[in-house]
């Protein structure tokens, strides 16, 4: 049996639909629509906000590759650097030597020698030209002196003779009894008795001057530096020297120098010394230079000239720093330079903050460091602390030496 179902307008108002719940049956749809679109744009808009947050945040800079940060720069290794800069260097050449008498004056037996009978003077006494410093026995010597006294006496008396032999035989010619062969002969004998009489008189003045030659004496006034002589000791020109004297008592520093140093000092320059065992200082002055360089050790003498001082002692070892000529260079402590089997090399530190290393020559060393004869113009920053911690291409954070906080720029790089 079928059953055909119709619904109207009045059925469905009958069953309680009115036309306005038709109507929001209809407009269902839509509102699931507009709903979703709502949604979309308020995501929308926090997404855009998310973004221009993020930009107002970053301040507007553009993004790098790689920028290290503050942290990054921390565990980096910080170093001491410093720009040296160069000036007008007045040069300083420390060296060693040793003391000596500038002119030294050894003193033995002039004449004959014999026995000491007396030593009048000991080492470190003054002495004046020609005072006696050893007496040497001249017992025989007085005799060999009367001898010779008692020779003029026979000389002059046989002289004597002769004139009168002469006297009378020229009385006698008038009268032709004696021939003038008998006068010349006369007078020959004459002449020669004399001349036996001056022969007699430089014999007894030769034996005088070697009476005092026995005597041994200073040639010129000075320091006794050695004697080598007692009582009763026999001497002769064979025993060499037996006193040494300081003529005027004046000194000399023998500094040995470096052959290239050598160059460098002028005659006439001063230099402060310190004699070792004291701290005491003298000033002298070069007054020559060596002509000749040693071979094996390559050094040269400068010869520094000293008034005499009661510290200053001959053979002792002392220090000297001496002028040479200025310069302008730059000057670095000892802590900034490294040496190896190449040489000596300074690290610098370039404008990427990357450790290089620089060869170096070195100059003059003194209390204010050493001087750098080539390798650097003044303008480079220069590690002056740790540098044997480093290696070169290591990437270092740079402190100033005089200001942990400010670092000096690099200086500008010229392309070549």
């Amino acid at each position: 049996m079928n059953y055909e179902t119709k619904v109207s307008a009045d059925d469905m108002h009958g069953h309680g639909m009115s036309d306005h719940g038709a109507d929001a049956a209809i407009d269902a749809p839509d509102q699931q629509d507009g709903r979703k679109r709502r949604l979309w744009i308020a995501v929308a808009v926090i997404v855009v906000g998310a973004i221009i947050a993020a930009f107002m945040l970053s301040g507007g800079e553009e993004e790098v590759p790689f920028a290290p940060t503050e942290a990054g720069n921390r565990d980096l290794p910080v170093v001491t650097i410093s720009v040296p800069g160069s000036a007008t260097l007045q040069g300083v050449i420390n060296a060693t030597g040793t003391l000596a008498a500038r002119r030294e004056m050894p003193v033995g037996v002039v004449g004959e020698g014999g026995r000491v009978v007396s030593v009048t003077v000991e080492a470190g006494d003054w002495v004046n030209a020609g005072q006696v410093l050893a007496v040497i026995d001249r017992s025989v010597q007085n005799q060999q002196l009367g001898a010779l006294s008692a020779q003029i006496d026979v000389a002059q008396a046989d002289a004597d003779l002769t004139q009168a032999n002469l006297d009378r035989a020229m009385q006698l010619v008038e009268r032709g009894f004696i021939s003038q062969a008998d006068i010349d002969q006369l007078t020959a004998t004459r002449d020669a008795a004399v001349a036996r009489v001056d022969v007699a008189r430089a014999q007894l003045a030769e034996r005088r001057a070697r009476n005092a030659q026995l005597n041994i004496v200073a040639p010129s006034a000075g320091l006794v530096l050695a004697r080598n002589i007692e009582p009763g000791q026999v001497v002769s020109p064979g025993s060499g020297t037996l006193f040494s004297i300081a003529r005027g008592g004046e000194m000399e520093l023998l500094a040995r120098v470096g052959e290239n140093e050598l160059g460098l000092i002028n005659i006439g320059a001063t230099g402060t010394l310190t004699p070792a065992g004291t701290d005491r200082t003298f000033t002298c002055q070069v007054w020559q230079k060596s002509p000749v360089i040693d071979e094996q050790t390559r050094q040269g003498t400068a010869r520094c000239a000293l008034s005499y001082d009661q510290a200053l002692r001959p053979g002792g070892f002392a220090t000297i720093s001496l002028t040479s000529d200025t310069s302008v260079a730059t000057r670095l402590p000892e802590s900034a330079i490294l040496s190896d089997d190449a040489g000596s090399y300074v690290y610098i530190v370039d404008a990427e903050d990357t450790v290089v290393r620089r060869p170096v020559e070195l100059g003059s060393i003194s209390d204010a460091g050493i001087t750098i004869a080539a390798g650097l113009d003044g303008t480079e920053r220069v590690v002056m602390l740790a540098g044997g911690f480093l290696t070169e291409g290591d990437v270092v954070r740079p402190v100033a030496e005089t200001d942990s906080d400010a670092v000096p720029p690099a200086p500008a790089r010229t392309e070549s």
